[in-house]
């Protein structure tokens, strides 16, 4: 879908109007092509005194091929250097009146930061700090990074990464993610990272990081399921994309382009679960990423809302997800390090009029990969949800203009985010090496006004 005011702001007519009237500015963001390097540009990494995550992340940022620079930002006054990306290892802030070093790294450099470069803050979990005054500070990083998410603009972005005690070597999948221009459409995430005992032998292909892997999405056939068969066929994997019987030809139109597989049914059905994880086990011997994508909207408000409109979502977009999780799970079907990513929304954060079945059911959904976590790690399994905002598709092609509009730019993006960013963050979730990042709900939304 054409979004016109981003295409008229960016001429030069339109740059001088908008810079004089005060209009939203969208910038066109960078986007992730395969082959290239994980980050184009310096990278600053700094930190507090006393914080526990430097090596670890000079090791991954040399890993990634990044060009890193340790400047004492004192210095920097005269100094005309711009940077790709700003990282600092807030580890160390132990109380309040530390925090005063989060100011003194960024105060000289965050308008150094170049269009679509990233922002990346580490911490520690606030529950998992030694004091009361240490886990108030580390709380206070949230208000931070998000904060700075809305100043930087430019398409710029920033995320707070929580790192657990023990969890340094699990930092690698998630700071190139979020270096990358995979994670062009996410800003102000919060993501927690905890220690794993699952590993990955011998080299690790981060090209194809799902070689020889099979990815279950259902969904499949259009729009935002399209975008991740595609981007997790593209990572390796071999894709058995799922939808309804009505559309067979559309899913399979999309499975031969990417040398995937189709499987038709009705996921509500009662003998759904049974047929998937008989097809997975008996075609695959089993599944390592299943991606939970479909889902309806059946908008009414609730006072005009019959009964089968909110069964009918709630079963497709929740309950489905359950019956198939339990029995994947009773019946050993997804392998050991396996992943299971569901797709949420960020209706199910802040709630919207006219969506309450909707926004009940993608709450739903949050509930389950938070409280579902702590079970599927027994199964050496991980699960995550991504919670999609104003996502270009045929669903909001056809909104009324003004909400359209209002979707695409109450965000700090100014715009509207593509299917293909939901499903790099997908891909991020389903690496082998993302083995700390479990019960994480990250909002795919350009840091919506919405929500939290």
């Amino acid at each position: 879908m054409t979004d016109r005011y981003s295409q008229l702001i960016n001429t030069p007519v339109g740059r001088i109007v908008s810079k004089q009237v005060g209009l939203p500015t969208p910038v066109k963001l960078e986007r992730y092509t395969p082959g290239q390097p994980v980050i184009r540009g310096p990278v600053l990494l700094g930190g507090a005194p006393g914080g526990r995550l430097g090596e670890a992340l000079a090791g991954v940022l040399a890993d990634a091929g990044a060009k890193v620079s340790t400047a004492n930002v004192a210095e920097m006054n005269g100094d005309e250097q711009t940077f790709k990306a700003l990282v600092f290892d807030a580890t160390g802030i132990t109380d309040s009146g530390m925090l005063r070093e989060a100011w003194a790294f960024f105060h000289p450099t965050i308008r150094r930061v170049r269009a679509c470069g990233r922002v990346i803050v580490l911490g520690t979990p606030p529950v998992d700090c030694s004091t009361p005054r240490e886990a108030t500070a580390q709380r206070a990083l949230e208000g931070l990074v998000r904060s700075i998410g809305k100043e930087v603009k430019k398409g710029a972005t920033a995320q707070l990464i929580y790192v657990a005690p023990k969890g340094e070597g699990e930092l690698e999948a998630t700071v190139r993610f979020f270096l990358s221009p995979k994670s062009a459409y996410v800003s102000g995430q919060v993501v927690r990272i905890a220690p794993s005992k699952l590993q990955n032998a011998g080299v690790f292909d981060w090209e194809r990081p799902l070689a020889d892997k099979v990815a279950l999405v259902t969904g499949a056939s259009r729009g935002i399921g399209e975008a991740i068969a595609e981007v997790l066929a593209r990572d390796g994997a071999h894709v058995v994309g799922l939808d309804l019987p009505a559309l067979g030809d559309d899913l399979s139109a999309v499975m031969g382009r990417i040398g995937g597989s189709s499987l038709t049914l009705d996921i509500t059905a009662v003998d759904a679960p049974g047929r998937i994880a008989d097809h997975l086990v008996e075609m695959h011997e089993g599944v390592d990423i299943v991606v939970h994508n479909a889902g309806v909207t059946r908008d009414k408000t609730l006072g005009r809302m019959v009964e089968d409109l909110w069964t009918s979502v709630i079963e497709i977009n929740l309950s489905s997800e359950e019956r198939i999780n339990d029995e994947l799970l009773e019946r050993g079907a997804i392998r050991a390090n396996g992943r299971i990513v569901c797709v949420s929304s960020i209706s199910g954060i802040a709630g919207n009029a006219g969506q309450t079945n909707y926004g009940t059911s993608k709450a739903g959904v949050i509930g389950m990969v938070q409280s579902m976590a702590p079970v599927v790690a027994k199964h050496r399994l991980t699960l995550n949800a991504v919670a999609p905002g104003f996502i270009e598709t045929k669903m909001t092609a056809a909104m009324p203009i003004a909400l359209r509009e209002a979707g695409r730019r109450m965000n700090s993006m100014s715009q509207g985010g593509l299917p293909v960013d939901v499903a790099e963050t997908i891909a991020w979730f389903a690496n082998p090496a993302s083995t700390g990042v479990s019960g994480n709900v990250v909002r795919v939304c350009g840091q919506s006004l919405l929500g939290a």
